[in-house]
């Protein structure tokens, strides 16, 4: 992870706090715990996050740049069609999980984030991300002639969205047993193909 926004000891404790949650779950991640993982008294981990909900912040907005930075270096190749972009955004983020497949442990602990304001506007945040460059390039799509306005381009959008998330809840299911890049294509390409005109 790189990152100009955190320190590399702030990336760090990011990382531990990833892996310890995709192995024992969020619940497990205490400032007490990570400490011990990191060899780092408790004090000193308080120097770079005041708190386990900073640290969660803290992911999390990593997550989103890196995110964002990726899908803008995407869809900034304005010679590519609708679904090629559509194809290279989730092949990115696809393989982005299984290079790291404990952030996967994170984003999906967002039934745990409901309960507390901040981590949900998150969560909220990086899901609003990835519907809007979803969504443009459907409309995209849509106003060149290449998808069908039989659906309106939300319904597209939460369509590929929830499918693409079904494949990923199914890859971490299967312990990271079953081709996830390969499996997003699939459904990706199937979804395509119903709504090409």
């Amino acid at each position: 992870m790189k990152n100009k926004d955190f320190t590399a000891r702030q990336i760090e404790i990011m990382e531990a706090a990833t892996l310890r949650i995709d192995k024992f779950g969020i619940q497990e991640l205490t400032i007490k715990n990570l400490s011990a993982d990191l060899h780092l008294s408790e004090a000193a981990l308080y120097r770079h996050f005041k708190s386990k909900k900073e640290i969660l912040l803290g992911l999390l907005t990593y997550f989103i740049l890196e995110m964002n930075e990726r899908i803008a270096l995407i869809i900034a190749d304005k010679e590519k069609q609708p679904s090629e972009l559509l194809k290279n955004i989730f092949t990115s983020q696809l393989k982005t999980f299984v290079q790291n497949p404990a952030i996967i442990s994170v984003i999906f602990s967002e039934g745990i984030f409901q309960f507390n304001k901040e981590l949900s506007e998150k969560v909220s945040t990086m899901m609003a991300l990835m519907r809007k460059n979803i969504n443009a390039l459907i409309l995209r799509g849509q106003n060149e002639g290449v998808y069908g306005k039989l659906l309106g381009a939300d319904t597209i959008t939460t369509i590929i969205m929830g499918s693409m998330r079904m494949v990923v809840l199914k890859w971490k299911l299967s312990r990271n047993k079953s081709n996830l890049v390969t499996d997003g294509k699939i459904v990706l390409n199937g979804i395509l193909k119903m709504i090409e005109k």
